[in-house]
């Protein structure tokens, strides 16, 4: 069903993944999507899928690692685009290795892309979001935010980060009506799993899908501004892997 009144939504890491899933869920609603990621034709394919519920989708090819480019390349895409009502903040890597063993230009990698740019698209969205005296921001960290895991030092850090991250900003930002929620998953199918980065062996059968979370994320988005959810972990009913 659409609502009456349309709402934009930005989502990064939208080519794949939870991302993809978000992104077509919330299409299903009547959200305009603004989609952010490396691939374009991956992300062209996706905003097709899209526009298939008869809403507007646009892609937009930014590479979220390149940090001193992800402020002022938002910025042109929302004044492309125009407002932003919901930013979800899902672009991230996964890295394996052991504390003792992992490099500093990794560490340097995963807080970058995982943390950092979050900060960035944070701080591109918020002036209109001030001005118009409202907006949502969900951040997708993860359950390795609270639950130490070994040779996920990297990530876990980075994930912990963006929940004290997304505490702070709702406590700054409440007084100009913008909300922000943090997702918390256990194990999702994704291509996470296959990236050079990870080095894991876990049944994915058991893991939760990409649907079931951005489903999750849709109705944290369609809760009244009156409301919000501040952190949600969702698991796998099967419990950690």
């Amino acid at each position: 069903m659409h609502s009456s009144e349309t709402r934009r939504a930005l989502i990064t890491g939208a080519s794949s993944g939870i991302g993809k899933a978000t992104a077509l869920a919330f299409a299903q609603h009547g959200f305009d999507l603004a989609l952010v990621s490396r691939s374009e034709s991956k992300l062209a394919a996706v905003a097709a899928q899209a526009e298939a519920s008869g809403v507007m989708s646009r892609p937009y090819a930014i590479d979220l690692a390149q940090l001193d480019q992800v402020k002022p390349q938002l910025e042109t895409l929302l004044a492309d685009f125009g407002p932003i009502d919901v930013l979800v903040n899902n672009a991230g890597m996964g890295y394996t290795c052991s504390l003792a063993d992992t490099p500093l230009s990794d560490w340097q990698q995963v807080i970058d892309l995982n943390l950092t740019s979050v900060f960035q698209c944070v701080q591109a969205v918020l002036p209109g979001m001030r001005d118009r005296q409202q907006g949502l921001i969900i951040n997708v960290a993860s359950i390795a935010a609270d639950q130490t895991f070994p040779e996920w030092g990297a990530y876990s850090v980075s994930k912990a980060g963006v929940l004290a991250l997304a505490r702070v900003l709702a406590t700054e930002e409440c007084q100009h009506g913008i909300r922000v929620a943090t997702i918390c998953p256990g194990a999702v199918n994704t291509e996470i799993w296959d990236t050079e980065t990870v080095n894991a062996d876990f049944d994915r059968s058991a893991m939760l899908t990409p649907e079931a979370v951005a489903d999750t994320i849709l109705q944290m988005a369609l809760l009244p501004r009156s409301a919000i959810i501040d952190k949600l972990t969702l698991m796998p009913s099967g419990g950690t892997l």
